[in-house]
């Protein structure tokens, strides 16, 4: 099955040359596969968040907090979804993967603030969900947007809390999610992000400091 995109509070597909399989690393199967977007896909989901950005910083912090907290009620409730979506990408084992979706659920429930202003959010392949979630959470408090760029090797949990966020009625722009590598990376630098994040592996992390050096982009390093 191919994952598609989520901008604006739906699922997003594209026409892509391009797809990558994401294999479980126990069987080697290709259980999903992404599209491998660039330049048009990350300039709609980065305009998509700063559509919606003045609203969601005027809502204020109480209530962003209160629907942060939906969502980290809904992962909660399906727990045990998220954690066979994350055994399913990266062969962790199921102990491994429920210890991940409690984390995430503490990660989204925690009180650090961080800056608002339309943010994307690149995440590595290990322990993805949980990094999503302790950087996604400061953000979304500050009253900043979100695109978020899965590791396309692990990409299924954090576009089912994408999916999950609207159930949780958060307003179409907050959260949107891009497909792809290096060049959606890229893409979402010279679509004028106000600040890219990392979340994930060191070696990656360098990598993509580089790309966002390269385009003026301000850079963070987000740990969990």
């Amino acid at each position: 099955m191919a994952l598609p995109l989520w901008i604006n509070g739906h699922a997003y597909l594209t026409v892509s040359d391009s797809f990558f399989d994401v294999l479980n690393p126990a069987s080697g199967e290709a259980v999903r596969r992404v599209p491998l977007c660039g330049a048009a896909e990350a300039a709609e989901a980065v305009g998509a968040a700063r559509a919606a950005q003045a609203q969601w910083a005027a809502m204020g912090l109480p209530a962003r907090r209160v629907l942060l907290n939906a969502l980290a009620d809904g992962l909660e409730r399906y727990a045990g979804h998220f954690a066979k979506l994350l055994d399913l990408d990266s062969a962790v084992g199921a102990e491994a993967a429920a210890q991940e979706v409690a984390d995430a659920v503490d990660a989204l429930r925690a009180e650090s603030v961080g800056a608002s202003g339309v943010c994307a959010l690149v995440v590595g392949a290990g322990r993805p969900l949980v990094r999503c979630a302790a950087a996604l959470a400061p953000a979304v408090l500050a009253g900043a947007t979100v695109v978020v760029k899965p590791s396309p090797k692990a990409p299924s949990a954090i576009f089912a809390l994408c999916e999950l966020s609207a159930r949780a009625e958060w307003p179409a722009g907050v959260l949107n999610l891009l497909q792809g590598d290096t060049a959606a990376i890229e893409g979402l630098c010279t679509a004028a992000v106000d600040r890219l994040l990392y979340a994930g592996e060191q070696p990656l992390g360098d990598q993509v400091g580089l790309i966002a050096g390269a385009a003026g982009v301000p850079f963070e390093i987000a740990g969990a």
